[in-house]
């Protein structure tokens, strides 16, 4: 059965979005119920190069707040994912000062999912 246009009034961005992981689109849901306004992994930042100039490592950070100008990367991984995200963010902001990244650790993101009774994994 078809979603219509009456429906289609109720659907949030969250859930029209394709996300990477679960956790981005439940915190995509708690954007929308607080309707702050977002985009999914709107920018690619170039972060490392070689010697000849060759871009060898980009970083996208998940969410682009543009009322707060803010990007914002989610972190529910393990620690050595972890490590390799703060390492980007480090770069990211040796390289763009004027770009202001967050990372969304765990513990943050698993108190507020608890909070907000947004339990379901599934996404």
């Amino acid at each position: 059965m078809s979603a219509q246009p009456a429906d289609l009034e109720h659907l949030q961005k969250s859930d029209t979005a394709r996300f990477a992981h679960a956790s981005e689109r439940q915190f995509a849901r708690l954007l929308d119920f607080y309707a702050i306004e977002w985009e999914y992994e709107p920018t690619s930042f170039d972060i490392d190069w070689d010697r000849d100039g060759k871009v060898t490592q980009r970083f996208t950070p998940d969410f682009y707040l543009p009322e707060f100008d803010l990007y914002i990367e989610i972190t529910t991984l393990n620690q050595k994912l972890v490590t390799k995200k703060n390492r980007k963010v480090r770069r990211l902001r040796e390289r763009y000062p004027e770009i202001t990244c967050k990372i969304f650790y765990q513990r943050d993101y698993l108190s507020l999912v608890t909070k907000y009774g947004l339990e379901d994994a599934s996404g």
